[in-house]
């Protein structure tokens, strides 16, 4: 079993991988170009492309920042994904299910993103565990251009947004304002489940 396991995060690591080196090759940026844009090292983003380093949350999110993109999006490589068709209520039109949803997870840290909403909806809609005792901080870069509201479902989270702390408790709800750097915190001793969304600014 952990073997299979083994084999599908390696699979998503090259995935990864293959979509950075193509946005990078798209961008026509160097390694070095990369890194200034986003702050993250040149050694760091080489051993991604290559499939051989998985990244944390911190760095996806400084890669996306750079990119223009939200995390979900560099994240996600059916940009264009096909949608089921049909009568039958096990294959409607628009549905998920969710024993096949993908997900991704912060190899340092047990934090899991899985996305509500796919890449063609106008929403960035995303699940995220975060375990107890943890947190990730995202930089101001990855907000730039977002408008971004987090709902907490599960446990306690605390936001950390530009230096200011706000605790949440299950249904409470928060949008956040101009960019700043954002730490999610748990400091509950239970996981705490919470969605995402997020949208282009106007």
């Amino acid at each position: 079993m952990s073997h299979i396991v083994d084999d599908e995060l390696v699979d998503e690591q090259r995935a990864l991988g293959e979509r950075l080196q193509r946005l990078r090759t798209e961008r026509k940026w160097s390694l070095t170009e990369l890194a200034e844009e986003s702050g993250v090292s040149r050694a760091m983003i080489n051993r991604v492309e290559r499939g051989v380093s998985s990244p944390t949350a911190t760095i996806l999110g400084r890669l996306s920042g750079a990119f223009g993109l939200t995390v979900s999006q560099l994240l996600d490589e059916a940009l264009d994904p096909e949608v089921p068709r049909g009568t039958d209520p096990d294959t409607a039109r628009g549905v998920q299910r969710g024993a096949t949803a993908d997900s991704w997870t912060d190899p340092e840290t047990g934090y899991r993103r899985r996305p509500v909403s796919s890449a063609a909806f106008p929403a960035d809609v995303t699940e995220v565990r975060l375990p107890a005792g943890r947190e990730v901080a995202y930089p101001a870069s990855a907000y730039a251009f977002l408008r971004h509201c987090i709902w907490v479902v599960d446990g306690v989270l605390e936001v950390v947004a530009g230096g200011d702390a706000t605790r949440l408790g299950p249904g409470d709800r928060i949008e956040l304002g101009e960019p700043a750097d954002v730490v999610y915190r748990n400091p509950g001793e239970e996981p705490a489940r919470y969605v995402v969304v997020v949208v282009r600014a106007p």
